[in-house]
């Protein structure tokens, strides 16, 4: 028999590629990290010696689920300015704050909120867009969790960099410090079109194609956003990128809310990814993205919370329910957009568009093993007829019950292991008081 490290025994194993398969009676064996077969228990308790085995009898075990869009510090501003709309929202309360108080202990506690409430959501990656990467990787770190940090560009000064070379110098510099780093990747991250000049996008554009890194921005989330590009630039800002040499592959369009059909199949050509965040678009009432029309023309979709401060939760299990719901109501299609599509856009869709889905995103042989354990033996998901509907239409983020995140186990039995609440509580408490004064 083969020793290995980890032998994991579900009821049903959803392993996202190939697509819209659900397994039962099977088994996961990992070593050192990755995942080294996918075969039929009884074979697998026959050829395997674990050094530990999980059984979990009542459990679906599917990929870590991949956030492809976030401002994982605002956790710290949950619930801070709610009830605004967008540039309200950022003017009045949010950029203020963020001038005041967005210190690199700002970044380190508040992303460390985030990874805790994210990995116990199951989430085992994160496609992050804030100050202070740096601060922001240490939180990751510390409670091993999978991080892609953004290189943030804006053209206005703030507490963490004077202009938009300052921002770049300072990200590229922190993208060198912890390039060995194998749970940390980068992208480039120009906030918006409105907020990032034409020089600036032409230096990214750069980047990106020396560097080969994912391009993150926030795009087409409001009416007024197209109508001040119209004015300013004489076209709305998905033309302007065009222009610049910003769509591609390596793109990633944030909302992407406001599309037209043409402009849909130019994000399509372009093979251009979208990053949809149902729930921040209804509650700073940004509108309904088009992701059915998305879908059937091609364009990859993943997932995002976005920031706690404008969710206020960073829960993929909510995205996931909400992608679905809106795409049938907007639609009048109670077909589209079914439960294993769903899935795939919440793992496999984000992690190929951070250019992670080699290691990460669905359960084959030879990939990282980032696994997320799904509880389906409580009331609120009894009875369980289809398990891939259930994750989306019943179960919650309270139902996950084990992670792991390169076969390292980071929640068991619902609690994180490697974070103190205690002492983030208190910390939090500390940020609650500054804030509120």
């Amino acid at each position: 028999m083969q020793e290995i490290d980890l032998l994991i025994t579900p009821r049903w194993l959803i392993p996202v590629e190939p697509s819209g398969v659900t397994l039962s009676g099977h088994a996961v064996a990992v070593e050192r990290g990755r995942i080294a077969a996918v075969l039929p228990v009884d074979e697998a308790r026959q050829r395997y010696l674990p050094r530990r085995s999980v059984d979990l009898p009542q459990h679906v075990l599917l990929p870590g689920l991949v956030n492809l869009h976030t401002h994982a510090a605002m956790a710290l501003l949950r619930g801070y300015a709610d009830d605004l709309a967008l540039m309200d929202w950022l003017k009045q309360r949010i950029w203020p704050a963020e001038m005041r108080h967005a210190t690199p202990q700002f970044v380190h506690d508040g992303t460390l909120l985030a990874c805790a409430e994210m990995l116990r959501g199951g989430i085992t990656c994160f496609n992050d867009m804030y100050f202070h990467s740096e601060a922001a990787a240490s939180s990751a770190l510390a409670v091993g969790m999978r991080a892609a940090l953004g290189i943030i560009v804006v053209e206005f000064p703030t507490a963490y960099a004077a202009d938009a070379e300052d921002y770049l110098s300072k990200g590229l510099a922190t993208r060198d410090a912890l390039r060995d780093e194998p749970l940390i990747s980068f992208c480039m991250a120009p906030h918006a079109p409105y907020t990032v000049s034409d020089r600036s996008f032409g230096r990214i554009a750069t980047l990106a194609e020396q560097l080969d890194l994912p391009i993150h921005m926030h795009l087409h989330e409001t009416h007024s956003e197209i109508e001040e590009s119209t004015a300013a630039h004489g076209v709305r800002p998905i033309e302007r990128l065009r222009r610049l040499g910003l769509l591609g592959p390596n793109l990633i369009a944030v909302h992407a809310v406001h599309l037209t059909g043409a402009e849909i199949r130019l994000l399509a050509e372009q093979a251009c990814s979208v990053a949809h965040c149902p729930t921040s678009n209804m509650k700073l009432a940004s509108g309904i993205a088009p992701i059915t029309e998305l879908a059937a023309n091609g364009v990859r979709i993943g997932l995002g919370t976005d920031g706690a401060a404008s969710n206020n939760r960073l829960d993929l299990f909510q995205e996931m329910r909400h992608a679905a719901l809106l795409a049938k109501v907007a639609t009048g299609d109670a077909t589209v957009l079914g439960a294993h599509q769903v899935l795939r856009m919440a793992t496999l869709n984000g992690a190929s568009a951070l250019g992670l889905d080699d290691r990460i995103g669905s359960i084959e042989i030879g990939k990282e093993a980032d696994l997320c354990a799904v509880d389906y033996s409580g009331l609120e998901v009894s009875p369980c007829y289809d398990p891939a509907s259930h994750l989306i239409y019943a179960a919650s983020r309270e139902c996950v019950s084990h992670v792991w995140v390169g076969g390292e186990l980071r929640v068991d039995g619902g609690i994180v292991l490697q974070i103190s609440n205690t002492k983030l509580l208190d910390a939090i408490n500390l940020w609650r008081n500054k804030l509120k004064s």
